[in-house]
């Protein structure tokens, strides 16, 4: 199970929606602007988009993997 997403403000949960939303891999983009984890997107995103949207977004990041192990790790 995923952590819980941190609290954040309405305009982070407003930026880390746009960032997902991108057509770069939108993980990778997410966990590098805003510290979060595949699956506290993921929980996000169900959380905060109607059904709908977040049915699309899922059909649109399949085929996506998910961010490796080198991915996630923030750089200094």
């Amino acid at each position: 199970m995923a952590k819980p997403v941190p609290r954040l403000t309405p305009e982070d949960i407003q930026r880390v929606i746009a960032t997902a939303w991108d057509d770069r891999p939108p993980f990778n983009a997410v966990l590098q602007r805003h510290g979060l984890s595949h699956g506290q997107v993921v929980a996000l995103l169900k959380r905060e988009l109607t059904p709908n949207a977040y049915k699309v977004w899922v059909a649109r990041t399949k085929g996506q993997a998910a961010p490796s192990e080198s991915a996630r790790k923030p750089r200094r």
